[in-house]
């Protein structure tokens, strides 16, 4: 455990729920944890006691990607914890794979309806249609004028048509709108829901005042920071500045809090670990920074600047978006300004005086 983590709290320990089991960790509240084919190798998904018209059962809180391993480990938790009871709900915190990949799936199986953001589900929707699916042409345009040009990083990018899909093959034809500041009355409980972005589009966090328990998502982690990057469809966000105000969003919540977050142990101690972000991006807006005033970068400069560890393809198209949300956050604050060679290539140098 490293010295921000010492700071942090966690209430169970180092417990961890079995494969297809549960911890319940609020009245109402069962962890599950899932397995991950990736370098992030878990997604801890809830389960919500509920009751909808008068039937009793659960709302799940999101599902894991399209994998048989995972359905295979749902089918343990449908037989062991549901206490005989249906799945009345399937909410998802966002649209990323690992959070609406088995969406499609849930839903058809218990015949309940899906509860997502509106911006979320479209995103999800035309992923799930689109030719290239995070992938083809124009990613790999993008990609070339922050500097990753190379031929086989080039080549990767044309090929990859079927990424999302993949994770999520479809999402159900309709949805329940999720809003912010909207309350869910969940079982016995009242959950108000807080929207984040700079990770998803319309990332949505679930507060219960009544537990004091915050489902945090991917908005709240306690291990690691959660990406936040800029992609081709949105090609000069800030997205950085839209995460660190959104987490800010969580301050007025108790000190106390339990986080349940989507990858990690739950914790407490959210006031610490939202200033302990700030810090963490401060940091590297500062290594950017001079980086910046020492020669003009592209993104693809200044990927080992914020990361020094090897990475793989996959790791490497984050890590091109987290440094290009760094740069973007010191151009839109006027720090940086940005001039594109002949070669194509944006670069960015600090501003002078």
């Amino acid at each position: 455990m490293n010295d921000l983590e010492q700071r942090l709290h966690y209430p169970l320990g180092d417990a961890l729920p079995e494969s297809g089991r549960c911890i319940e960790v609020a009245s109402g509240v069962k962890w599950i944890r899932m397995a991950l084919p990736f370098a992030l190798n878990h997604i801890n998904l809830w389960l919500l006691r509920d009751e909808i018209d008068g039937v009793a059962g659960w709302s799940v809180v999101d599902t894991c990607i399209h994998r048989d391993e995972a359905k295979a480990q749902w089918e343990e938790v449908f037989t062991h914890e549901l206490e005989g009871l249906p799945i009345l709900r399937v909410i998802a915190t966002h649209m990323h794979p690992d959070h609406i990949g088995l969406a499609h799936w849930l839903c058809q199986r218990w015949n309940a309806p899906l509860w997502i953001s509106g911006l979320d589900y479209q995103v999800a929707r035309l992923a799930c249609l689109a030719p290239t699916s995070f992938g083809g042409a124009r990613t790999a345009a993008f990609f070339a004028q922050h500097g990753l040009h190379d031929a086989e990083t080039q080549s990767k990018l044309l090929n990859r048509r079927d990424y999302f899909t993949t994770l999520v093959p479809s999402v159900p034809d309709d949805y329940h709108r999720l809003l912010d500041g909207q309350t869910l009355r969940i079982g016995a409980h009242a959950w108000r829901c807080i929207s984040g972005y700079g990770h998803a589009p319309e990332h949505m966090a679930l507060y219960c005042e009544g537990l004091n328990v915050l489902i945090g998502g991917d908005m709240m982690l306690p291990r690691i920071s959660t990406n936040v990057s800029v992609y081709e469809s949105e090609p000069e966000a800030d997205a950085l500045a839209l995460f660190l105000g959104s987490i800010d969003k969580f301050r007025s919540l108790p000190a106390s809090t339990l986080v349940l977050p989507a990858h990690g142990k739950p914790f407490t101690g959210l006031h610490e670990r939202i200033q302990q972000l700030h810090d963490h991006h401060r940091a590297h807006l500062d290594k950017v920074l001079e980086a910046c005033r020492q020669q003009p970068s592209s993104a693809a400069d200044i990927i080992p600047v914020l990361f020094t560890r090897a990475m793989d393809f996959h790791q490497t198209t984050f890590a091109l978006g987290e440094a290009v949300a760094h740069l973007h956050a010191l151009w839109h604050a006027g720090q940086l300004q940005r001039t594109r060679g002949a070669d194509g290539v944006l670069r960015f140098a600090a501003t002078p005086g």
